[in-house]
Parts: structure tokens; C-alpha cells; sequence
């Protein structure tokens, strides 16, 4: 073990800790030019830097909001660039890290934090459990007919790079956050956005869609070919609506584009009904099913109240090794929750918990895997309909 200390970074290291960040995920560090348009993107005050004398580790969030089951929202720490240095790894580094972390959420009343995992057997250790799963699709653009009674949709109209960046935020603003899960996106974010686009090699276009109430869907994509008269793909990058009119009209604009054969979108919701839009559903191909989001509750009595519920009552014992302050039991029911004395029905630990809270898990799902306890012959029951979310939970913004 080496000695080290962990503290806030000053704002004349953080470019250090980008570094530090980019060299453990294996990218080149930022040249002058990359970092003046990158600053921006920088919170204050919200990066830790672990120092052995010098910089070894980093940590970093955003300050955001996360939309609960049944529609209520609570103020979220977005964490991004987690980064240990390759020669200081495995030595308790990141542990100080994360505890310095939580420590500061607790004191600015941030009761729960997301991320994206580089790795997935990273995070569990520290109460973060894979909550949010997404798939990615491919459709034969060619072939996909869509079905007579598929919403006609709106008015699409077509924002070329420039456009597309001026009007990005207010698009996004504009649609309410409908699942568990959709963050807001702090004004951090969006120069990084910009960065990407305009690194990208082909074109950038966003298509809105205008329904009798105004805007209420956008998608932004691209379209490649290795050369011209080579098989095109159009590359979905975003894709946000509030109706089922704005969701099939946007879907009828893409798979309308001249010149294309095939179509993908990567970490859509689980749920999203692609494919009813079509005669033949199996012309929409899932490629994969990966984990979107890293959910934990830092403060699980906050957060447990702060969610609906339906169904019988339910008591929980949780265990949080790494905050032990959350491990007791809790009530639940849909009058809310609350510490309690009585005796518990399931018992899990703190990253199973962050995996149902959102209703991307069913607890019975968990258990049959080992990790819920349950005592009772409804218990698993009770509290899968408890935790049941009428939609799968999805974030749907990259940090």
C-alpha cells in the first residue's frame, strides 16, 4: 500500500485529472486546442483528485435530476470520469475515491448518484447496481413496411449541424422526462455533444417533428458509406418524443431517407415498441442488450420515500457495507416507506436494491439469481408488484 490523499481538485488541475481519466481508459491526452473547448464542460467544485504526491486518481459529477417511478424527481449526481492511473490501481485508490464522493453528496443533500460502467464488475462493491438496460436495433430499411394502422405522424422539418446545435437543449428541455430513470441534462454537458458532432466525419441532421401542439419529437443521425454506391447506414444518435404520433412519424422520416439500406439505434428502452410499427417484425433486429445505467441509492431513506409503490406492504432489510449508515429495515407501501422494526420479508443488499428501485428488475428475478432473500410464501410476490414500473426504466443521456 502506498500512503495518498484525496481532496478536492483545484480548477488549475483539471486538466490533470481529464488526463489522468482519458490515460486510464487507454486514449491520448488532450492537446491545448481540445482542452480550451473542453473547459467548459467542467462543474466546479464537483471533482476529487487522489494525490501520491502527484495526481494518481479522479473522480468527478455533474449536478442533474433523475425522474422516479410514477413521475416524481429528485436531484441526482451524474459521476463521470472515474479514472485510477494504471501503476496506483488495486491499492484502495478508487475506494477513497467513491468515499470522498459520497461524503460530499451526503453534505450538499444529493441523495442518489448514476453512471455509465467501463467495466461492469467495478461498481457493485461501491452500491451500485445495473439498473437501467437498454438494446440496440438494426433495420432493413429496404424491406420494413409499416403497418396500415401505425400512426401517420406529423410535420418533420430537417436542422442541418449549426442548427441542430443551436436548438439541441431547448429540443431536449421541451419533452418531459416520461420513464424512471431520464436525467436532465446539466449545461455541462451539452459543449461535449457539440465536441463529438463536430468531430464526426459525415454530416449531422436532426429531424423534429411538429404535432398539433407544437414540437414534441426530434432524432439526430448520420448516415455512412465506405464509398459512394457502397451500402449506406443511417445512424440514429438520439431519439426523444412525447406520443405515439411524434414516435411513428419520426420512425416514417428515417426509414423514408433516399439511399440507405439499413438503419440502427443503439440504447433504446427495452420496451420501446419498434417493431409493432411494421407488417413483418422480425425486419427489426435486436443486436444486443447491454446495461445503460449504474443507479445507487446514497441516501436510501430519502429515496425510498421519495418513489410510489403499489400493492401490499412489504418489509425490506437492506445491508450497505459501503454506507452503513442506509443498512436497516424500511416499510413499504403505498402509503410510502419508512424505517421500522418489524420483521423483515426480503432482505437484499445495497446494489440489488438500486437494481429494483427503478423497475428495471423484478425482485423474484433476483432471487432465483441469489440475490434476494425472501421469507414467506408471497413475499417476492408482494414486492415485485411493489417495485413494477408501468414502463422500463432508461436513461437515455451519455455523461
Amino acid at each position: 500500500m502506498s500512503d495518498f490523499s484525496v481532496r478536492p481538485l483545484r480548477s488549475d488541475e483539471e486538466r490533470a485529472a481529464v488526463d489522468v481519466f482519458r490515460r486510464a481508459l487507454h486514449v491520448k491526452e488532450m492537446t491545448d486546442e481540445e482542452w480550451s473547448a473542453s473547459a467548459v464542460s467542467v462543474q466546479p467544485g464537483r471533482g476529487f483528485g487522489a494525490f501520491d504526491p502527484e495526481l494518481i486518481g479522479t473522480v468527478r459529477s455533474f449536478d442533474s435530476e433523475v425522474t422516479l417511478p410514477g413521475g416524481g424527481t429528485t436531484p441526482l449526481a451524474a459521476v463521470s470520469l472515474v479514472g485510477v492511473r494504471a501503476d496506483r490501481t488495486r491499492r484502495g485508490v478508487l475506494t477513497a475515491l467513491m468515499r470522498a464522493q459520497f461524503e460530499d453528496f451526503a453534505a450538499r443533500g444529493v441523495p442518489a448518484a448514476m453512471l455509465h460502467a467501463s467495466e461492469g464488475a467495478i461498481y457493485g462493491r461501491f452500491g451500485y447496481g445495473a439498473a437501467v438496460r437498454a438494446k440496440s436495433i438494426e433495420i432493413d430499411r429496404r424491406r420494413a413496411r409499416f403497418r396500415p394502422e401505425a400512426p401517420a405522424g406529423g410535420q418533420i422539418s430537417v436542422l442541418d449541424l449549426e442548427n441542430t446545435i443551436e436548438q439541441w437543449p431547448a429540443l431536449f428541455d421541451a419533452l418531459p422526462r416520461t420513464r424512471p430513470g431520464m436525467i436532465a441534462r446539466s449545461p455541462n454537458l451539452w459543449p461535449g455533444y457539440v465536441r463529438e458532432v463536430r468531430r464526426a466525419t459525415t454530416p449531422i441532421a436532426t429531424a423534429v417533428h411538429q404535432g398539433p401542439d407544437g414540437v414534441d419529437g426530434f432524432a439526430t443521425y448520420t448516415v455512412e458509406r465506405a464509398h459512394f454506391g457502397a451500402p449506406a447506414l443511417l445512424k440514429i444518435q438520439s431519439f426523444h418524443y412525447a406520443s405515439p404520433d411524434a414516435f411513428a412519424g419520426l420512425w416514417r422520416y428515417l426509414l423514408s431517407v433516399d439511399l440507405v439500406d439499413r438503419v440502427t439505434a443503439e440504447k433504446r428502452p427495452l420496451d420501446e415498441p419498434v417493431e409493432l410499427l411494421f407488417a413483418d417484425p422480425r425486419h427489426v433486429e435486436v443486436q444486443k442488450v447491454q446495461d445503460e445505467g449504474w443507479f445507487r441509492l446514497v441516501d436510501v431513506e430519502t429515496m425510498l420515500a421519495a418513489r410510489t409503490y403499489r400493492g401490499e406492504p412489504v418489509v425490506i432489510e437492506v445491508t450497505d457495507p459501503f454506507l452503513e449508515h442506509n443498512s436497516g429495515r424500511y416499510r413499504l407501501s403505498e402509503d410510502g416507506a419508512a424505517r421500522t422494526t418489524e420483521p423483515a420479508d426480503i432482505e437484499l443488499d445495497a446494489d440489488t436494491l438500486s437494481m429494483v428501485y427503478l423497475g428495471g428488475w423484478c425482485p423474484s428475478d433476483l432471487a432465483f439469481a441469489g440475490r434476494v432473500r425472501a421469507t414467506g410464501e408471497t413475499a417476492l410476490d408482494r414486492a415485485d408488484q411493489l417495485f413494477g414500473t408501468r414502463v422500463n426504466p432508461w436513461c437515455g443521456t451519455f455523461f
